[in-house]
């Protein structure tokens, strides 16, 4: 039997706070480093997650990028690079939590360059313009919320770096994020109201995910969590 709306949204806000627990334990312990590779990173991470909450199982592929690899949109797969000692970083991860898709993600600066500290101020400062935005309009779809952050980046200086700016998430697996479908995504191409209710007759979560980019110094930054809770 599915869970009630009010048990999904509280199952869906404890995964997400348990991926906070996460990216807060990866930068005490010093995890993003210089001198290690992306993907050693990732498997340790992969590992406290396991070592925090039993976590064996991750709904997408898990996901740390340094210096040029930062300009790559999610669906590419860049070669493995060491971490340098002044790079940028993020990580994104979607971890499963008894059942319950979580999608985190977070930047990480190693070193003093005031370009990449201010990117990653604007990401969290645009993530919630982006929120304020969304929870101002109630039928807003997803071509328009698109549209306000893409606008949001470029007053901040920055590029977008994928063509959307968040899906669906839910019940693992939750419904299909398929690539086709623009419907389940904050992409130009949805005009189909965000606060909607799927195939099933549940309400639609969505996560808000900020890419952005600096393409002429090849670095860029990642910050996603939920939007609709």
């Amino acid at each position: 039997m599915a869970d009630d709306e009010p048990t999904r949204a509280a199952r869906l806000l404890d995964a997400q706070a348990k991926a906070e627990r996460l990216f807060a334990e990866i930068e005490e312990r010093g995890l993003v480093a210089p001198g290690e590779g992306e993907r050693a990173v990732s498997d340790r991470v992969r590992d406290l997650a396991n070592e925090l909450f039993g976590t064996t199982r991750h709904w997408h592929k898990r996901i740390v990028r340094s210096g040029p690899n930062t300009l790559k949109p999610y669906r590419e797969n860049p070669p493995d690079r060491v971490i340098g000692a002044d790079d940028i970083v993020f990580a994104d991860f979607g971890p499963i939590f008894e059942e319950y898709e979580a999608d985190f993600g977070r930047t990480f600066v190693l070193g003093d360059d005031p370009v990449k500290h201010r990117l990653r101020a604007d990401l969290g400062e645009i993530f919630a313009a982006g929120r304020r935005f969304f929870e101002a309009a109630p039928d807003i779809t997803g071509q328009q919320l698109y549209a306000e952050v893409e606008r949001l980046a470029a007053e901040a200086g920055w590029e977008l770096g994928g063509w959307h700016a968040g899906h669906l998430v839910g019940e693992f697996p939750h419904e299909t994020v398929d690539g086709a479908d623009t419907e389940s995504y904050i992409a130009p191409a949805n005009d189909t109201r965000l606060r909607r209710t799927d195939k099933a007759g549940r309400t639609c979560h969505w996560i808000l995910e900020i890419h952005l980019v600096d393409r002429q110094r090849e670095f860029g930054g990642f910050y996603e969590e939920l939007l609709t809770l």
